[in-house]
């Protein structure tokens, strides 16, 4: 039987995929997240040192991070609409796992299941090329941002999940995660389909993830993703604990307003690929990491609460979410076609990458007396500034010969 032609593409198809796909990825997302909101929780029970805390809650976005690469090329390969409903099956019996290891109060126990549940975090780069195949390249920014809106996963994750831990106990919180998941799992497996121009690539995983590390794009996308996306799962996943250091909010309190900050990125992020499309990526990336560079120092100064401090926060989702939408904007006009998932794992790793050392950053540099964590906010300044000023001037803001596969 021969392939559907790209004649055959419908907007209710382009629609229902986009919609499942972006579903699949918020309730992985929620998984992924299910530590960090239970930090504080996790630090009383175990008497955790600061250092030790940072670690635990950022040890699943090491796993979400690395296993984003291998992800993307099996989806180069085999489909969105295999590894989704897959990725999101294995990650059932580690959401179980977490639970049980907190039960029995077991820290090495919470860091293996953590880091384990990490694959959960991989559907993202699952995600981007399976919508990206469903749009042409006009809407492609509209596609990932709308896709990447599912980070809002992270958001329900924060304000839902120390709730659910109040009204129906621990274990069963982690249950009703477990069996959502598995459940998004078989409609995504009944709804989604491959686009009609999607082709699998038969190239072995290793050559063709070598050709995609030849690309200056991937390098180049990679430091802005880090810095970026790297900057919203650091904040997502260690603002609670932040938060109680600073303001003293309790488990319920902090993970509210993460909730707050979280859902403004994922607002922020299909408005900024919307925002690509129509005035350039580059300039997106550009003012969204200007933006962020001007509110690490002014969350460094430690604003009163509430509206102050709220205030700055949320200015900061916005930063970052525009960021995360401008450059997989960009990644889509600039990698090549048969390219895109291989380019997306290793971009996307490296945003996970980006999320995982800050909290230990500031974990380590947190200063109980003195300044809390200027430091850390100090060292984002730096390196926001550094990457706008690199995404000004060194990377093209359109497709160029440098930008095209060696040879």
């Amino acid at each position: 039987m021969s392939r559907p032609q790209a004649g055959e593409i419908t907007p209710a198809a382009q629609t229902r995929n986009l919609l499942m796909a972006t579903w699949a990825f918020l309730i992985s997302f929620w998984a992924w997240n299910l530590i960090g909101p239970l930090g504080v929780r996790y630090s009383d029970q175990l008497a955790l040192p600061g250092h030790a805390k940072a670690l635990l809650v950022a040890t699943p976005v090491l796993v979400g991070a690395v296993g984003r690469i291998l992800s993307g090329v099996l989806t180069d390969r085999f489909g969105g609409r295999i590894m989704l409903p897959l990725l999101m099956l294995i990650s059932v019996p580690f959401v179980l796992g977490v639970a049980w290891m907190g039960t029995i109060g077991s820290f090495a126990g919470l860091l293996i299941m953590g880091f384990l549940l990490g694959i959960a975090g991989t559907t993202f780069a699952v995600g981007v090329p399976f919508v990206n195949a469903w749009y042409d390249k006009p809407r492609r920014g509209f596609a990932t941002g709308i896709f990447g809106a599912g980070m809002g996963g992270t958001a329900l994750s924060a304000f839902f999940t120390p709730r659910l831990v109040g009204w129906f106990g621990y274990v069963p919180t982690h249950v009703i995660i477990a069996i959502a998941l598995g459940l998004s799992a078989i409609i995504a497996w009944l709804v989604l389909r491959d686009s009609p121009i999607w082709r699998p690539s038969t190239e072995p995983v290793v050559p063709k993830l070598v050709s995609a590390l030849h690309l200056p794009i991937t390098w180049q996308m990679s430091f802005l993703y880090a810095i970026a996306f790297g900057g919203f799962v650091a904040f997502s996943t260690y603002l609670p604990t932040y938060l109680k250091d600073i303001y003293n909010f309790g488990l319920t309190d902090a993970g509210t307003r993460t909730a707050g900050f979280a859902i403004a990125a994922v607002v922020a992020r299909p408005i900024g690929g919307v925002l690509a499309d129509r005035v350039g990526a580059k300039q997106v990336t550009v003012v969204a990491l200007a933006g962020a560079a001007v509110m690490a120092i002014v969350i460094a100064l430690r604003l009163p609460p509430e509206v102050p401090a709220g205030a700055a926060f949320v200015i900061m989702a916005l930063f970052l979410g525009l960021g995360t939408g401008g450059v997989f904007a960009w990644v889509a006009l600039l990698a090549p076609p048969d390219r895109v998932g291989s380019v997306t794992g290793v971009v996307g790793a490296a945003g996970g990458l980006g999320g995982y050392f800050p909290p230990l950053i500031m974990g380590a540099t947190y200063n109980a007396i003195g300044h809390g964590y200027t430091v850390g906010l100090a060292l984002l300044f730096l390196v926001a500034v550094l990457a706008g000023l690199f995404a000004l001037f060194a990377v093209p803001g359109r497709p160029t010969e440098a930008t095209a596969p060696p040879g």
